[in-house]
C-alpha cells in the first residue's frame, strides 16, 4: 500500500533529510498514516482507549467504497497508537452477509465484546441489515452471535429504500438498559435485551423535524450521554457536515443543538465518534488528507473539545496537528513497532507468529513516538526485534526532529528471512527527560527490514 499512499510525502521527505530537518514541523492527524482508515468508534476498556474503524482499500475507485473489515488501534495518551490490525473481517464472520463492511462499532458488557455491524444480507428480504458479532477479547476472534441478522430491511420502512439500516450506534445507560441506534435518511432505534443480541423493544423512528435534526439528518447516528443529558451527533447533507442534537431521555424528544463541523470540499462523507477519557472530550471524525486520499479512501481524524456551560458544543476546525498528550511513554518498557504518533512510508502486517509488526521499511522512512519519558536516569542501550531477507540497513535512534541528537545506531544484517526475528542493540549517549524518539531508517535499495518491538534498558 505505502508505495501507493504516500509516494509524494517519501520524495520530499528524501530531499529534506538531505538538507535540513531541524525546523520542520509533522502533523499527527490523521492518526494513522500506514492504513485508510473511516467510521471512527471509540471504546475505553480497563482504562485504555480503543478505536474501531473501517478500512478503505488503497484499490478503491473514486465510484464506490471497498471494505472488508475492521481494524482496531488503542493508546493511554491520545497520541501514541498501536495498530492491532484486522479484528473481524466480514466476509469470514457473517455467511448471510454480501462481504461489504459498512460503519459499526464495538462495546463491552458482561465480560464479551459485542460488534454491531451493517452490510448487505443475501438472506431473507435483502438490502442492508444489521447483525452483531461476539468476543471474549477487544481484538477478537469475533463470531456471528445469532448466525442470521438482527435488523433486516423488511423492519424498517421509515426511509423507503434498502439502505437504511446503516450505522448502528450503541449505548448502555447508568441504569444499565442498552439502546441500539443506526438509519440512513431515517433515525432508528430500540432497546435491548440484557443478552445484548435481541430487540426487547419495538423498532420506532424519530421524525426528521428541523426541531429535531436542523437541516437535514442523514446517517452516522452516535449516541451517548453527558451529565444529566443525552447527545446524538450524526451526519447531515451530501457533502456530510456533522451536527448535534439533545434530549432529557435516551428516546427524546431530541431538540436540534447546532452544525460542530462544516462540509469538507473533498470529501462527500463523515462520521462522528465521541467519547470522554480521562476527563477530557474527544470527537473522532474522517477526513481524505492522506497522500492519495479520496472520498472512498479516508483517514480517521481526532480533535479534544469542551461543552459549554449550557451544554452546548461550539464549532470545531479540521487540523492537522493532534491532540495535546494526556501520558507518556516509558521506553524501558516493551514498544510494540506498530505504536506511533506519525510513520512515514512504513506498513504494517498481522502474523500468527509476532502478531503485528513494521515492514516494508525503506531508505529514509521513519517512525516517532510522541513523549517518551527517560527518567533522572539514561538507560544504557537501545534493543530491537528484527528481521530481514535482504541487504538489511540501518536504524538511527534520534530525539526531538528528524535530524535531532543521535543516541545510537543499529546495523541490521540479513537474518536468514523476513520471519527469522533477531533481538539486536546497541550502546546509546545520555539521554533523561521528555522527548519525542525517532527511529529513521537508512540502506540500500529496496526494502531494508522489519521490526517487531525496540524496547531501552
Amino acid at each position: 500500500m505505502k508505495k501507493n499512499l504516500i509516494h509524494g510525502l517519501i520524495t520530499c521527505v528524501s530531499l529534506i533529510i538531505i538538507t535540513s530537518l531541524g525546523n520542520v514541523s509533522y502533523a499527527d492527524n490523521p492518526i494513522t498514516q500506514t492504513i485508510f482508515t473511516a467510521d471512527p468508534a471509540p471504546m475505553i476498556y480497563d482504562g485504555t482507549l480503543y478505536l474501531y474503524t473501517g478500512h478503505d482499500e488503497d484499490i478503491a475507485p473514486s465510484s464506490r467504497f471497498i471494505m472488508h473489515d475492521y481494524q482496531c488501534f488503542s493508546t493511554t495518551d491520545m497520541v501514541n497508537w498501536t495498530h492491532h490490525g484486522a479484528v473481524l473481517d466480514i466476509r469470514k464472520v457473517f455467511a448471510w452477509s454480501g462481504g461489504d463492511a459498512n460503519a459499526a462499532q464495538c462495546i463491552y458488557r458482561n465480560g464479551k465484546f459485542y460488534y454491531y455491524v451493517s452490510t448487505a444480507n443475501t438472506q431473507g428480504p435483502g438490502g442492508v441489515a444489521l447483525g452483531v458479532a461476539v468476543s471474549d477479547s477487544p481484538f477478537g476472534p469475533f463470531k456471528d452471535a445469532l448466525g442470521k441478522s438482527l435488523v433486516t430491511n423488511n423492519q424498517t420502512t421509515a426511509a423507503r429504500h434498502s439502505w437504511d439500516d446503516l450505522d448502528p450506534s450503541i449505548f448502555i445507560d447508568n441504569d444499565d438498559r442498552a439502546w441500539l441506534y443506526w438509519g440512513n435518511n431515517a433515525c432508528y432505534y430500540a432497546e435491548l435485551n440484557d443478552d445484548m443480541i435481541s430487540l426487547k423493544s419495538e423498532i420506532s423512528h424519530i421524525e426528521l423535524t428541523k426541531e429535531a435534526f436542523g437541516p437535514d439528518f442523514e446517517e452516522a447516528p452516535w449516541i451517548y450521554r453527558h451529565g444529566d443529558m443525552y447527545y446524538l451527533w450524526y451526519a447531515s447533507n451530501i457533502p456530510e457536515s456533522i451536527h448535534y442534537s439533545i434530549a432529557s431521555s435516551p428516546t427524546g424528544p431530541w431538540k436540534y443543538g447546532g452544525e460542530v463541523m462544516k462540509k469538507q470540499e473533498t470529501t462527500g462523507s463523515n462520521h462522528p465518534g465521541i467519547i470522554e477519557y480521562k476527563g477530557h472530550s474527544y470527537l473522532f471524525y474522517q477526513t481524505d488528507s492522506l497522500p492519495n486520499g479520496i472520498d472512498k479512501r479516508r483517514s480517521v481524524c481526532a480533535e479534544e473539545f469542551k461543552y459549554n456551560d449550557d451544554g452546548s458544543v461550539s464549532e470545531l476546525k479540521i487540523r492537522e496537528d493532534n491532540v495535546t498528550p494526556i501520558g507518556t511513554i516509558d521506553p524501558r518498557t516493551k514498544i510494540q513497532a506498530e505504536t506511533m504518533a506519525w510513520a512515514q512510508g512504513i506498513e504494517t502486517e498481522k502474523n500468527e507468529t509476532v502478531g503485528v509488526y513494521v515492514t516494508d521499511i525503506d531508505n529514509y522512512d521513519y517512525i516517532k513516538i510522541r513523549q517518551v519519558d527517560f527518567g533522572n536516569q539514561s538507560p544504557g542501550q537501545f534493543q530491537a526485534s528484527v528481521a530481514s531477507g535482504s541487504e538489511g540497513g540501518h536504524i538511527d535512534v534520534r530525539i526531538d526532529s528528524l535530524d535531532g541528537r543521535l543516541l545510537g545506531r543499529i546495523d541490521v544484517e540479513n537474518t536468514g528471512d523476513w520471519q527469522t526475528w533477531k533481538t539486536l542493540s546497541c550502546r546509546i549517549k545520555s539521554v533523561t527527560g521528555i522527548h519525542d524518539l525517532y527511529l529513521v531508517f537508512s540502506g540500500g535499495n529496496g526494502e531494508l527490514f522489519n521490526i517487531d518491538w525496540w524496547q531501552f534498558e
